[in-house]
């Protein structure tokens, strides 16, 4: 989806093998593509340095999904030639890293029971990417963002390795658990039915799913992340009581610990020293998030932590479009030159 005369950059897919991942819990591939977006000049100009954007997906997403061809929406690499053509935005890598799971996703933290996802991202993806492209290896120049599940992890990234990335943009990102998970509960009770593993099985069938499945799977992914527990039979607790489905108390605190809104002041330092931290949702969000960010913006507020905060008049589904506007702000806030 290009105009006349527009450069094109290029996409590299990168093969990586990760020592972090490979004993991983679940069994899930160690060896894992690494795409990197390079901007129409990376190959000219070989004397030049360029900034990096982390572009983090959604839960059951995948790095290599954000390259995927559709009829009227541009993928990332399309994005970027174009706002880089139109002088929206300067030239930068964006790297797109694979942290998906057997149950959905990572949320980018470390966990037992899924595998140390934090750790493959900060420890390894960016120390290979600085090895083996042009990059500008400094926090100021090195920028997290992305969507729901990504715009979780972004937030996560600004809030404990902000040594590392000195931009944070997060659209629609988990934020306010209470809002955003607790009415999925019914549904993932119904629907797993007390039987994780063959909910699991049901899930990786090829074959069409009920309307809870996704709540179902929403819930136990974020359990393995927010709740593991190595003695437990699936590896991980539930925030509810199995035969009856009551909250349980105990375990939806593991769940809050997680939480931004509950994680700011503790990481308020940490966020004050960044270039740029950027929260956006719809103001139709399905989950609710566009409340979360309204708390979450608050909190920020009260422990004095600069952010930019805008809604948009949108649900959650299908709003790639906003990538413009983080990619725009991280290209006016970035360090381009060290």
């Amino acid at each position: 989806m290009t105009t006349p005369n527009q450069k094109q950059g290029t996409v590299k897919i990168l093969r990586h093998e990760s020592a972090v991942l490979k004993d991983n819990p679940l069994g899930d591939k160690y060896v894992r593509d690494v795409c990197v977006y390079l901007p129409p000049d990376y190959e000219s100009n070989t004397e030049k340095r360029f900034p990096v954007v982390y572009c983090l997906t959604g839960f059951t997403g995948r790095g290599r999904m954000l390259l995927n061809d559709n009829a009227f929406t541009p993928n990332l690499a399309e994005r970027m030639d174009l706002l880089i053509s139109e002088n929206k935005i300067k030239p930068m890598i964006v790297v797109m890293p694979n942290c998906f799971t057997h149950y959905g996703g990572s949320q980018y933290i470390n966990s037992t029971a899924t595998g140390n996802y934090e750790d493959y991202l900060t420890q390894e993806i960016v120390e290979f990417v600085d090895e083996n492209f042009r990059t500008i290896s400094d926090k100021n120049s090195r920028a997290v963002m992305g969507k729901s599940s990504g715009g979780y992890g972004a937030l996560i990234m600004a809030m404990r390795h902000s040594d590392i990335f000195g931009l944070a943009c997060s659209t629609s990102g988990d934020a306010y658990f209470e809002l955003c998970y607790l009415p999925d509960i019914p549904k993932a009770f119904r629907a797993i039915n007390n039987d994780v593993k063959s909910f699991m099985e049901k899930i990786w069938r090829e074959e069409k799913k009920g309307k809870d499945d996704f709540p179902a799977l929403n819930i136990i992914g974020m359990s393995a992340c927010y709740s593991p527990n190595e003695n437990s039979e699936n590896g991980f607790d539930l925030p509810f009581d199995s035969e009856t489905g009551e909250i349980r108390a105990d375990v939806w605190a593991r769940w809050l610990k997680h939480d931004p809104v509950r994680l700011v002041e503790e990481r308020a330092e940490n966020l004050k020293t960044l270039k740029l931290l950027y929260i956006d949702a719809g103001t139709r969000d399905e989950f609710a998030l566009d409340l979360g960010a309204r708390i979450l913006c608050k909190r920020l507020k009260d422990s004095g932590v600069p952010f930019v905060h805008e809604e948009f008049d949108d649900g959650h589904m299908q709003i790639s479009y906003r990538y413009n506007r983080s990619l725009e702000l991280i290209s006016e806030h970035l360090t381009f030159n060290i």
